[in-house]
């Protein structure tokens, strides 16, 4: 039988963490002067005590996880903080249902930025900072796990990144603190940075921290129905900069920041991750230079297609405009890119640009064969030579990612959504984007009007996207039980 007090100990240390960070929105509906400030108190009380709890029963000195221990804190993980990060949700405005809390608590977590509540402009200020500091802790989170827990699990070929994170399962813990302790300073960093920037920019200082929270983030949560439609200008292309930055793999910057650069240049997947974006946005900037309509300004047109579809490539989900308003090759290509997504360990989300590119090689390896049969065509990536195990596990997770996408696709047209909601209900819930785009879409982008039935579908499309499927799925084996 499994040991489950190495999994509950680390939850609910983090737990106690979430409960304390609701002390900073109730800080800020305090200062001013909104009674709201008593549910954060109230929710942040409740939250420490339960996580106080769950890590005391389950306290003991744990150095050494086993396999089936590492899966079930990654999910488990994901599942318990939105149970409680969404607590503000029910117990203070808006006031929403369980349904609805619970998938703004998921959407935060997960960095998918998609929202239930049909109205951002009046909720209070600690219900939006609350929203971003979601976005945020699971920001760090997905990347602390990327680094530690992944290549071990053997995720999607995240194996090929072991000897970047740690040498044995054995230093899992060890090793963890370690690296949390790198991430949290390059993230703080790029945070802080990025508020001063926006404040600069001339955000104030609350609006320059919620959208610094989920720019870092990749989360795309913003404290406007219009998003960042409320800051057009020089703001977007400090967003779009600090997007590509949180999207790339954080442990190249903290290599940069010890002052070796050389990684950063060479890394292959930050070198095709920029090129691709170039590619989307000249394609879509030619598109729309083409088809502009007289009196709309050229530099306008280029700033709102490069800031939108970097966010919709990072999977950020930012929206200064209604880019549904392009046509439809533009639409069709940010679908694409959002299939894409950003750089393995980062906080950028979908299938990754690192499996595209061992895919591309893998194909282009099997046609060869078929031409040259007897030959062997070795596969590298970076200089170094990927194994066999890696190519497959990385086919593996393509298809059923791929799979999973187009059965969401199904089940959320079966609740009664109309066809083009329930393609961009999935492509954004799978690959942790944030925007949907349809006639149950609401106004500010919201998933308000949909069927109970389909925000749950949502829910575990976010789930299973940000955890990269495989781990969420194993537990469903009854041979992953027996110890």
């Amino acid at each position: 039988m499994i040991d489950m007090r190495p999994v509950a100990q680390p939850i609910g240390k983090v737990t106690v963490v979430l409960g304390v960070s609701m002390f900073l929105p109730m800080t800020v509906d305090l200062w001013a002067g909104d009674a709201h400030w008593k549910v954060f108190l109230q929710c942040g009380f409740l939250t420490v005590v339960a996580g106080l709890l769950i890590a005391t029963a389950a306290q003991r000195e744990v150095r050494v996880l086993n396999i089936q221990q590492a899966f079930l804190i990654t999910s488990g993980l994901w599942a318990v903080l939105p149970v409680f990060g969404a607590l503000p949700f029910i117990l203070g405005q808006p006031g929403a249902s369980f349904t609805d809390a619970y998938f703004e608590a998921m959407s935060g977590v997960t960095t998918t930025g998609a929202t239930a509540f049909p109205e951002l402009d009046n909720l209070p200020r600690g219900t939006n900072l609350w929203r971003s500091i979601l976005q945020w802790i699971g920001g760090l989170g997905i990347v602390v796990v990327a680094m530690v827990f992944m290549p071990v699990m053997k995720i999607g070929g995240m194996q090929f990144f072991r000897s970047e994170g740690f040498d044995t399962l054995g230093k899992i813990l060890p090793r963890a603190g370690e690296i949390a302790s790198e991430m949290t300073r390059i993230y703080v960093f790029l945070t802080v940075a990025a508020i001063l920037t926006y404040i600069l920019l001339g955000m104030n200082g609350y609006d320059a921290v919620v959208h610094a929270l989920s720019s870092v983030s990749t989360g795309g949560f913003s404290s406007y129905d219009a998003s960042f439609g409320a800051f057009l200008g020089a703001p977007e292309w400090a967003a779009s900069f600090y997007m590509i930055l949180a999207s790339i793999p954080f442990i190249r910057m903290v290599q940069a920041l010890r002052g070796n650069f050389v990684p950063l240049w060479q890394d292959i997947q930050i070198r095709a991750y920029l090129r691709w974006i170039t590619y989307a946005c000249t394609i879509i900037v030619l598109y729309r230079l083409i088809v502009m309509k007289q009196g709309e300004n050229p530099s306008d047109l280029i700033r709102e297609t490069v800031f939108n579809t970097i966010s919709t490539f990072s999977g950020t989900g930012f929206a200064s405009t209604d880019m549904t308003a392009w046509g439809h090759l533009p639409l069709a290509v940010l679908i694409l890119v959002g299939l894409i997504g950003g750089c393995t360990s980062s906080t950028g989300c979908s299938v990754k640009v690192f499996r595209y590119l061992v895919l591309f090689q893998a194909v282009r390896a099997q046609i060869r064969r078929i031409h040259s049969p007897h030959r062997v065509y070795p596969l590298r990536y970076g200089g170094r030579h990927i194994e066999q195990e890696v190519i497959d596990s990385v086919i593996t997770f393509f298809t059923l990612f791929m799979l999973t996408f187009g059965l969401l696709i199904i089940g959320l047209s079966l609740t009664g959504l109309h066809p083009k909601t329930a393609l961009t209900a999935a492509w954004t819930a799978i690959a942790n984007i944030g925007p949907a785009w349809g006639p149950e879409v609401t106004a500010n982008g919201s998933v308000a009007e949909f069927p109970t039935s389909a925000k749950w579908l949502m829910i575990l499309g976010m789930f299973l996207g940000r955890l990269e499927l495989i781990s969420v799925l194993l537990l469903l084996l009854p041979k992953f039980w027996r110890s």
